[in-house]
Formats: C-alpha cells, sequence, structure tokens
C-alpha cells in the first residue's frame, strides 16, 4: 500500500508540472521593430581605419587568430570603446561574472556615446535574471532581445517537458561586430571561463577577427535573427518597467564593482598589451584571404532536421570530403555518429591523414556528451584516424609563465577545422548532433593559408604538449584495448582507462552511453 501510494503521488506530481508547463504561453510578438546594420559607415574611424588596406586587397577579408583569452577579451573591449555608430552582439551565454561585467560596462559606456547597442542572447540562462536585463534594456540606446525564450507565466523546469523538443533547440552563435567594420566569430560566450579568469577551470578556445567583405555577412545573418519572430524584445516578455531609482542604483553597483577591479590582468591588458596598442593606432597585421560567413537559418529550431535548406551542414561538407592530403578537427564536443564514421573512415582510405582532438572524460564540462563519444574511439582508430584528447592538467610551469592568474584544469572549447593547411573554418560548431541538427549556429569557411597554418601549428602543439594520444592494442586475450599516451608532470605516461577518472564514473557513464539519446547530445 504504502509503494502504491507513492507512486499515485509522483504520477499526481508529474501531471501537476506537466499542467503547469503547459501553461507556459508566450506574448505576441508582431508589433517588434525591425532594424537593421548599418551599411553608411566608411566615414568611422574604423571605416577609415581598414580603407587602405581593403583597396590593395579587393573582394577579400583581413583575419587575425585571437587565440588567448586575454586577447579575445581585449579585441572586444577595444572595439567596443571604438564604435561609433553601433555594436550587434549575438551570444548563447553571458555571465555575471568579472569579464561579463566588463563587457556590460564597455556596451554601456559606447550606448552613453550615442552608440546603438543591439544584444541578442538566447534564453537558456536568463531564469530568474530578468531584473538586470531590464535594467540594461532601459537605455535609450541599448535594445535586448531573447531568442526562442522561455514563457514567463511558468517555471523553467517544466517547459522542458510541456515544450520537448522545442524549447531544447536553441541558438548557439556567437559574433560581435562593430560599425559594421569589424567582427570577432568563433566559439567564446562570454564569461570568465572563456577568458582565462576563472580559477577553477581556463577553456581553450579560439576566435577570428576579421574585417572586409565578411562582416558584412556576418552582419546580414545577425539581422536575420534579430528581426526574426522568435526574438523577442525584452520589454514584451518583461512589461514591467525597473524605476529610475533601481536603474540608478544598478548602474552605481556596476561601476563600483568596475573600480574595484581596476587591477586585473584584464583592465589592464586594455591599457597596454600589444594588441590593444595595435587595435587603438590602426597597426593590426592582417592576414587576407577569401572568407565566408556560413550560419543557420533562425527557423532551424522550429523543424526536423530534414529540413535541409535551413542547416549550414549542407555548405560544410563538400569542404571537408574535398579534403586531399590532411583533415584537422577541433571539436570540444564530439559524436560524429555512424555516418561520421564512415565519412572519415573513407577519407583515410584515400590517403587523408585525418587528426581530431576533442576532451577526455576528464576535461569535458558536459561528461554526458562524452557517453556518446566514447563509443565511436576504437570504429575511428581501427580506420586509422589519430585520436587525442585533452589533458585536462595544465603544467604549472606555463601557468606560472602567464602574466595573470590561470586555472589548472583545462577543457577545449575550440569548434573549428583545417583542409589541407589552406582552408579552414572557425565558429560555433561542434561535430555532434546537436550542434548540426538542433541549436543554430555560425563560422567563417576562408581560404588563407597562413590563417591555416597557424590553426594547424596550434593543434600540432597542443597535441605534443596537452594532450593524450589514443592508441588501440589487441591484448594477450585477443581482445582491443584503448591506451592513452601523455605527459604527466613532463614525464610520458600511459593510461589504460581515462585518464583521471574513477571506476564508478567510467561505468555510469557506460551505462548512459547505452540509452538512444545520441540525437540530443
Amino acid at each position: 500500500m504504502i509503494e502504491s501510494n507513492k507512486a499515485i503521488h509522483a504520477a499526481i506530481l508529474l501531471l501537476l508540472l506537466l499542467l503547469i508547463g503547459g501553461c507556459a504561453t508566450l506574448p505576441d510578438n508582431h508589433a517588434r521593430s525591425r532594424s537593421y546594420a548599418y551599411t553608411d559607415t566608411a566615414d568611422t574611424a574604423l571605416g577609415k581605419s581598414v580603407a587602405a588596406e581593403l583597396r590593395t586587397h579587393p573582394s577579400q577579408s583581413g583575419l587575425l587568430l585571437l587565440g588567448s583569452g586575454l586577447d579575445a577579451f581585449v579585441a572586444r573591449a577595444v572595439l567596443a570603446d571604438r564604435a561609433e555608430r553601433s555594436i550587434d552582439a549575438q551570444y548563447y551565454l553571458l555571465h555575471n561574472d568579472l569579464t561579463g561585467n566588463l563587457f556590460v560596462d564597455r556596451l554601456i559606456k559606447a550606448a552613453d556615446r550615442g552608440v546603438r547597442v543591439r544584444l541578442l542572447l538566447d534564453d537558456i540562462d536568463f531564469g530568474g535574471k530578468d531584473q538586470g536585463l531590464a535594467v540594461l534594456d532601459s537605455h535609450s540606446n541599448i535594445e535586448i532581445r531573447l531568442f526562442h525564450p522561455f514563457s514567463r507565466k511558468s517555471l523553467r523546469g517544466p517547459q522542458f517537458d510541456s515544450r520537448s523538443g522545442e524549447v531544447t533547440h536553441r541558438m548557439h552563435n556567437k559574433s560581435f561586430t562593430v560599425d559594421t567594420q569589424a567582427t570577432i566569430i568563433g566559439g567564446r560566450n562570454i564569461g570568465d571561463e572563456y577568458f582565462d579568469a576563472d580559477p577553477k577551470l581556463a577553456f581553450g578556445d579560439i576566435d577570428l577577427l576579421a574585417i572586409g567583405p565578411v562582416v558584412e555577412e556576418v552582419s546580414s545573418a545577425f539581422d536575420l535573427y534579430w528581426n526574426s519572430a522568435l526574438a523577442y524584445p525584452e520589454s514584451t516578455l518583461i512589461p514591467d518597467r525597473p524605476t529610475t531609482e533601481a536603474i540608478e542604483a544598478d548602474r552605481q553597483q556596476l561601476e563600483q564593482y568596475i573600480a574595484e577591479h581596476g587591477d586585473s590582468a584584464y583592465l589592464q591588458a586594455l591599457r597596454d598589451s600589444n594588441l590593444a596598442n595595435a587595435l587603438r593606432t590602426d597597426s593590426v597585421h592582417f592576414h587576407w584571404g577569401e572568407a565566408t560567413a556560413i550560419y543557420d537559418h533562425p527557423e532551424k529550431v522550429l523543424h526536423e532536421s530534414d529540413r535541409k535548406d535551413l542547416h549550414l551542414a549542407p555548405d560544410l561538407s563538400p569542404i571537408l570530403h574535398r579534403s586531399k592530403e590532411e583533415l584537422i578537427i577541433f571539436s570540444a564536443y564530439f559524436v560524429p555518429t555512424e555516418k561520421g564514421v564512415e565519412a572519415l573512415r573513407r577519407l583515410s582510405r584515400r590517403g587523408v591523414h585525418v587528426r581530431i582532438l576533442t576532451n577526455s572524460l576528464a576535461s569535458n564540462d558536459v561528461p554526458i556528451v562524452h557517453a556518446g563519444y566514447a563509443k565511436y574511439r576504437k570504429p575511428l582508430l581501427r580506420a586509422g584516424i589519430e585520436l587525442y584528447e585533452l589533458n585536462k592538467k595544465i603544467p604549472d610551469a606555463e601557468r606560472k609563465s602567464k602574466r595573470h592568474n590561470v586555472s589548472s584544469n583545462a577543457s577545449l572549447h575550440a569548434k573549428a577545422f583545417v583542409v589541407d593547411r589552406k582552408k579552414a573554418f572557425i565558429g560555433s560548431v561542434n561535430f555532434d548532433p546537436r550542434s548540426l541538427h538542433e541549436n543554430t549556429e555560425i563560422g567563417i569557411l576562408l581560404t588563407a593559408p597562413a590563417i591555416a597554418r597557424k590553426l594547424a601549428g596550434w593543434f600540432d602543439r597542443i597535441v605534443a604538449r596537452h594532450a593524450f594520444r589514443l592508441e588501440l592494442q589487441i591484448d594477450e586475450d585477443g581482445d582491443e584495448q584503448i591506451r592513452w599516451h601523455g605527459l604527466v608532470d613532463a614525464k610520458k605516461r600511459v593510461f589504460d582507462v581515462d585518464p583521471y577518472t574513477g571506476f564508478w564514473y567510467r561505468l555510469g557513464l557506460d551505462i548512459i552511453g547505452i540509452l538512444p539519446i545520441e540525437s540530443e547530445l
């Protein structure tokens, strides 16, 4: 009887949650205004600074890799400081931490100068944070829109059930564009872990700073999302406006926070780093090449995966398949699926040297994704693919060599590939079903050997010093076993299980890996 009552109570609770989620309605969004990127910005400081080089390289774009977190932050902040007409920022996550607050402070200061700021954010992480968004949106030159939002009339949790297959599809795009003259595309969200400022975790990531024709393409992508019916003005979702007192208090609190962190490595770098000075004095050395923005249509999140006309994947696949000598893949979350394994196997059989860097179980910040990836390791190794997994431990000597304190734990967050050291793609796209079929993504496909070689060189250095090389061995019983070869405390070491993990942890993920959830990973 007791067990029966528990079952009844559980069923009632589930029904209530579904009913609560069923009340998840969104306000009408037809009255939203439409706006577009400015096209007449050649007379801005940024426009004038790049004009001569653009004339020297007609139809090409100038490209600069941003490999370090510090440089990636500095580039965004200096560009924001130089903005005269507009800032268009599109992100999956914006954290309320040091770099998040510094980023918001730069947007406010630009808006105070009369710059139009459009901030488009996915709504996945803004539960309970509406007040802060409303205060920021109250600025006359700042407008915030939330993409594919959750209803404010219902708890978020039940909406994952009542709107299953809908709210789990998110906008994963990341772009930062100033005066339609310069843009930053890549894997970084806005938060400490993405800019080497989190003492617990440091993400290895890649961004690309671009000038030239590709900037207009990124701006067109932003406009498509901004004007989509899926992008809700913050004021439509939260009609209650903050009081003047609340706005002033919030602004003072932010200014005090910035003042208290005036000696942070990030504000110091803004004052005197080589990149900051180069951006201010228009002396950045760009590499030039053909560049194209590739992105999903925002309505991808509303349709089944068979609507390939809404997907960017068909534009990327031919580039990968045309590899002749070498294919290098960086992917934080790598779940190739059987179809992907077969495609990589065919490349390997043609003589293409395929090398992949992804996270180890210990370095993966989303372990459930590793459960989807692990079962493909042996088939990939059998096919002759070189497979590397990031070592989560950053050597003490390397940490101490940096000018600011970083975490001793690393995780790969980069999303890029290199073809024959001539072409490359950098963006927000992981090689997993979620990126390719569920979420929306963006990136830049480029033909620029200098950039491609730099990315390949970065890969070479990481796998030599900071990653485990996986090897498939046959034991004395004839069974296949994986071995992990890497450096620990500068000494070579071989692991016969996932490094830095325990038995029960591995067992739990092995069980998860059996579940039919690959399409959600």
